[in-house]
């Protein structure tokens, strides 16, 4: 029940944190292409595991490259949950928001039921949840759906806290597959749960009387067989695609890590903080994880019980840990992970760790709290934890969300497509740089479903960015023989975004000079949409 009225709470506090989301669920989302980017996920991976799981990760843009799914995080977890959701006719931009803003509730309630176990305390469950849901950094990915799939982390310690207690078999087979329910969620952060979960693992051994030590890690056998199991298994068609697109280079890395100054950097739009950090950091690197948590660590560390002594050293030494690993290569952890486990050359933003470091500081708020309000009266008790939410909310709290719409139902052009014969598609133009247009391109595909030689991802194949270039000066001979090549047979043509004189020309070159088939006219927006046959 205290689960229960905790998610109550948890609920409420998110619609208001992230008014007004809650008024327009069904039609819009934040102003930024990545929102394109993940229903285009979502819709792929429902597509795939209800018609073609054996071609789950070979995405249909990019074409002609394979395994398009495999340039970013396929969201396997988010795509199953949204699947039954898109299959009964859901809008996909409500399909959309329900997945993201359940996985901030979700994060919240995890975090409760760990606190809760470490301490003993619902109100310090409720304090370290709320903390972990509504840090700036939420707000900074409130964009990046995977990076708010954060609720298998505390799951994962759950397990691991029960396992150690107990020795149960059961309870072991859990870390793995919480682990392994992060890494399908979250590519990032699976990878980071498993090296700073092996950190506190170790510590917690050290920490054990020598008689007990063999058994307790015969015991994490099996969290360990899963993790390799599901998670090798995951890890097979990333490898594929590393070898044809390499990794990360240093410049892009170090761009995208922290610094320890942004660890006092809060997003613009944060109420109490944004008008002072509004000339720092960028984005990526606002990880300010608020004044009233780190208070409550501090009072967690200074007060702890010997009996939880190497639990709380644990949760202290992995989230110096994720700080350090989050400078990238500026520092000594990551730089070595860099150069001797190819893996970690794949991770553009290293700075994403600093959701670790809020997440075990929200441990140690919890002990802290906890230890404020122990002995004291219930009616203490309860204003302590109204005063302690009251509080981070305020220091939480951002402007008015800026929320644009988005389309739930195909254009005419797309929804003719849908009708035609399988053949690939390109639209023109095609962005002079990524992303431009391209990721509203591939969400649109989802209404049609034919291979387009558009897309959008986190890594953009040297196939696709040559044809940028080849394609520059459409409808040069250059650019015809380009897409002919890619075995292009649909040439949607948006007329809108090309100036009058210079679209009439286009259309004339077409039907004229190459003799292409005008296939249909569409009327959208501002001017028409012309569709040719590229034989």
């Amino acid at each position: 029940m205290q689960t229960l009225l905790a998610t109550v709470l948890f609920t409420l506090l998110t619609i208001a944190m992230t008014w007004p989301q809650a008024s327009y669920l069904a039609t819009h989302a934040y102003p930024h292409h990545d929102v394109f980017f993940n229903m285009w996920r979502l819709a792929w991976v429902a597509r795939a595991l209800t018609t073609a799981p054996h071609d789950l990760f070979n995405g249909n843009i990019f074409f002609p490259e394979p395994r398009a799914l495999t340039y970013s995080d396929a969201m396997i977890v988010e795509g199953l949950l949204a699947t039954p959701l898109l299959w009964f006719g859901v809008p996909p931009v409500l399909v959309h928001n329900l997945v993201l803003l359940g996985a901030i509730i979700a994060s919240a309630t995890g975090m409760f039921v760990l606190t809760r176990h470490l301490t003993g305390s619902a109100a310090a469950g409720i304090v370290s949840g709320v903390v972990f849901a509504f840090v700036p950094y939420r707000f900074e990915h409130y964009m990046h759906m995977e990076m708010q799939w954060t609720m298998w982390m505390p799951w994962a310690f759950w397990a691991l806290h029960r396992t150690l207690e107990s020795g149960r078999w059961k309870d072991s087979l859990l870390i793995g597959l919480f682990v392994s329910l992060q890494m399908y969620s979250s590519i990032y952060y699976g990878v980071f749960l498993i090296v700073l979960m092996g950190v506190f693992t170790f510590v917690q051994l050290l920490a054990m009387p020598l008689k007990s030590l063999p058994s307790t890690v015969f015991k994490l056998i099996p969290a360990a067989i899963v993790t390799a199991a599901l998670c090798g298994a995951y890890a097979v068609p990333y490898l594929e695609t590393k070898k044809d697109v390499g990794g990360r280079g240093e410049r892009e890395i170090m761009l995208y890590s922290a610094r320890p100054s942004n660890y006092l950097v809060a997003t613009p739009e944060n109420v109490v903080y944004g008008r002072a950090f509004a000339s720092r950091g960028r984005p990526e690197r606002r990880l300010f994880p608020g004044a009233l948590v780190v208070l409550l660590a501090i009072v967690g560390l200074f007060t702890r019980s010997p009996s939880r002594a190497p639990t709380t050293i644990g949760y202290l030494l992995a989230m110096v840990l994720a700080y350090e690993m989050s400078l990238g290569l500026s520092g000594y952890s990551y730089r070595f992970l860099f150069d001797h486990v190819p893996l970690f050359q794949g991770f553009r933003a290293v700075a994403r760790l600093g959701i670790f470091v809020v997440f075990f500081l929200a441990v140690l708020g919890a002990f802290g709290f906890h230890a404020l309000a122990a002995g004291r009266s219930p009616f203490v008790q309860r204003l302590l934890l109204a005063s302690a939410v009251a509080l981070l909310v305020i220091e939480y709290r951002v402007r008015p969300l800026n929320l644009i719409e988005f389309p739930n139902k195909p254009s005419p052009v797309h929804a003719w497509l849908a009708k035609q014969p399988r053949g690939v598609v390109a639209e023109l133009p095609m962005p002079e740089e990524v992303p431009g247009s391209d990721p509203e391109t591939s969400y649109r595909s989802t209404f049609h479903w034919q291979p387009i030689v558009n897309g959008y991802s986190g890594f953009a194949p040297a196939s696709y960015l040559d044809r940028i270039e080849d394609v520059r000066r459409f409808p040069d001979e250059r650019s015809i023989t380009r897409l002919r090549r890619d075995g292009v047979r649909y040439l949607v043509v948006h007329l809108e975004h090309y100036p009058k004189d210079e679209a009439i020309l286009i259309v004339q070159a077409l039907t004229g000079w190459y003799r292409l088939p005008e296939l249909k006219r569409f009327r959208e927006r501002y001017s028409d949409t012309a569709v040719f046959l590229l034989r």
